[in-house]
């Protein structure tokens, strides 16, 4: 069966998770399968920039790297990067046959989407020196803490998937932290709980736990911010690559300008347009981001929402820089319902209208989702 066809079987999403199925899978394949070296990222936002700042670094430093990431906007072959390019097709089907050789039909049939998708970059990394691995959602629970890490990297954590974290800070946090191993680099924090209850996590796992704050210098600063100020890179993406910075240093390299001057990865306020800028974000710290980023001006927000996200709270934080938002329809079974996100605009006094087409007069930012990101995408592509 095509990798196609065996993931068109699979639901995306679960409302319930089976915290022994992946690791259950795992154990039939792991003594014929060599795992590189794996850096785990773990967070509510940023892992994606950071992790192909980090994977991009390693790749030109001559270190065969792949970068896992999901969900995808477009095409699947981007959650599996591989030495500066998204996996081949062909490549790709020869994994997914490898794997399906390897597992019992029943195990592979029960393995949701994502957890078949990680095995099966594990199996396309197979030759690399380094994977960063990119968790899903949560992270003591995820598939990708089923594997042994040389580092555990936090970015930003907040509020996000509290049907399954939780709703307070603690409890996504504690979830998050557990992840940790032997070492662990914690980000730049908005909550200063994460902080303690990283470091009684790591006193408790014995975890050598450095901090971004104390571990970068004066080198690291000031090569970050000659990069993005050559790249025009946010504020934001700015934090996100001296975080990779400091990583890469943790693993016993020197962190260059050379290696680390780049844009990052596609979908976080990536200009793709004259007056269009798109951004993958969808919970309220990546708006607070944006937000920041577009201080002092107006913008078109061509938006929707998962119905499980706080999109009140979301278009609240964006509402001082929206000049109007146009909806754009989705088809998405998890998609809010149109009357609901309406109900919250109108709440919140925002002008909102179908959106239709862009105009050359007018500044737009794409946010909402991966889902919302791929539509709009698709459409213009069309037109």
């Amino acid at each position: 069966m095509t990798l196609d066809l065996f993931l068109s079987q699979k639901p995306l999403f679960y409302d319930v998770i089976d915290v022994e199925r992946f690791p259950n899978a795992f154990k039939n394949i792991r003594h014929f399968h060599k795992i590189p070296k794996i850096i785990h990222l773990v967070g509510t936002n940023g892992k994606g920039s950071t992790g192909r700042f980090l994977a991009t670094a390693l790749m030109r430093a001559g270190k065969k790297t792949g970068h896992y990431t999901s969900p995808h906007i477009v095409r699947f072959n981007e959650r599996i990067w591989m030495n500066g390019s998204e996996i081949g097709d062909n490549e790709l089907e020869a994994a997914h046959q490898k794997l399906l050789s390897l597992l019992p039909w029943e195990i592979a049939q029960s393995l949701s989407y994502f957890e078949y998708t990680t095995l099966l970059a594990m199996m396309a990394y197979e030759e690399c020196e380094y994977i960063v691995l990119e968790a899903g959602l949560g992270g003591e629970f995820d598939a990708t803490n089923v594997f042994d890490k040389v580092l555990s990297i936090f970015t930003p954590i907040d509020f996000d998937h509290s049907a399954f974290l939780g709703n307070t800070i603690d409890s996504i946090a504690l979830t998050k932290l557990r992840s940790m191993q032997s070492m662990a680099l914690l980000g730049m924090q908005k909550h200063g709980e994460v902080s303690t209850i990283a470091q009684d996590i790591a006193r408790e796992k014995k975890t050598k736990l450095y901090t971004v704050n104390e571990e970068k210098n004066r080198r690291i600063e000031e090569i970050a911010l000659q990069i993005a100020l050559k790249n025009n890179l946010s504020d934001y993406l700015r934090d996100n690559l001296e975080l990779s910075m400091v990583a890469y240093e943790l693993l016993g390299y020197e962190a260059v300008f050379s290696l680390f001057d780049q844009e990052a990865l596609f979908g976080r306020l990536s200009r793709i347009a004259r007056n269009v800028t798109l951004d993958v974000g969808h919970n309220a710290l990546a708006a607070r981001v944006i937000a920041e980023a577009f201080k002092g001006q107006k913008v078109t927000l061509i938006y929707n929402t998962y119905a499980d996200k706080e999109y009140r709270e979301i278009l609240s934080i964006l509402s001082p820089i929206i000049e109007r938002v146009e909806i754009i329809e989705v088809d998405e079974a998890r998609i809010v319902e149109r009357e609901l996100l309406e109900a919250a605009l109108r709440e919140l006094a925002i002008e909102y209208s179908p959106f239709e087409t862009i105009n050359d007069k007018r500044e737009y930012l794409v946010f909402g989702s991966f889902s919302v990101a791929e539509t709009f995408l698709k459409r213009i592509k069309n037109t």
